[in-house]
């Protein structure tokens, strides 16, 4: 299966600077969104369509589930998915957390696919506390997952998780996304049975990153941070084929990640 997560940052704006063409290229699976800043309507996106086998008629290849963010042009998750899922759940069913269209979840067969936005603790570290709320119950709701069947996690978890994972780490310390309580948060995550699967796969990899501001000509110069992953319950771990970071995607201020796995 390949399995792709990109944060648009505005599907809208995405989409005139190329993403349907990286979206029929890529031919995903399963295809995450995250950031798409979008009500329902605001959008319609030509998604390829197929013949249905049995009646004849044309149908999109990839079905699509949304969550949508109750503030206007904000948050915001989708997935795309060629096999139909068993079941779809919005949410991780704790008011507090479920106004912000941050989480989408697909019940397969034989696993979960999630697809989340994490908060951003913000200038000053101003929801830092709300942020570790967030951080404890999201885990719970894995857990939950978890004992049922294995976890696929993809999305913008905001977090550099080590050193390795930014270009600048000592002037970036205790900023949001590189605190040592977001880093200890994603530390927890992976110590309760889950594997980030690009440094499972490539442990020393330095100098690839999913995120650049776009001030100082930060992607120009690859001054970024890993903050865009594919994690995965330890289970799966031997299943992983590869796990691609596509730096060379623009269109966003995120580029897109892949997970290429034997399910």
């Amino acid at each position: 299966m390949k399995l792709i997560s990109w944060n648009v940052n505005g599907l809208r704006a995405c989409v005139g600077k190329g993403f349907m063409d990286f979206f029929r290229e890529a031919d995903a699976d399963i295809f995450c969104i995250q950031e798409s800043k979008l009500q329902a309507g605001q959008i319609e996106l030509e998604i390829p369509k197929k013949l249905h086998p049995d009646s004849g008629m044309e149908e999109p290849v990839w079905k699509d589930y949304w969550n949508y963010a109750d503030k206007k042009g904000y948050s915001g998750t989708a997935i795309f998915t060629k096999k139909e899922p068993v079941s779809v759940h919005y949410g991780i069913d704790i008011d507090e957390h479920d106004h912000e269209g941050r989480v989408i979840t697909l019940e397969f067969e034989n696993f979960y696919m999630v697809t989340c936005y994490t908060p951003n603790s913000q200038n000053e570290l101003a929801r830092l506390d709300y942020r570790m709320k967030w951080e404890d119950d999201f885990l719970a709701y894995l857990k939950k997952l978890d004992a049922e069947k294995p976890v696929i996690l993809c999305g913008d978890l905001n977090v550099a998780h080590q050193e390795i994972d930014l270009k600048n780490p000592k002037t970036n310390r205790n900023n949001a996304g590189f605190t040592n309580e977001e880093r200890e948060k994603m530390t927890n995550l992976l110590a309760n049975g889950f594997t980030d699967s690009y440094r499972y796969l490539y442990p020393d990899q330095k100098d690839v990153y999913s995120w650049w501001s776009y001030r100082f000509r930060a992607r120009e110069k690859n001054a970024g941070w890993r903050i865009d992953y594919f994690i995965v319950s330890d289970v799966l771990r031997e299943k992983i084929r590869d796990a691609k970071i596509h730096t060379d995607v623009y269109g966003s201020d995120h580029c897109p990640v892949e997970l290429d796995i034997e399910m």
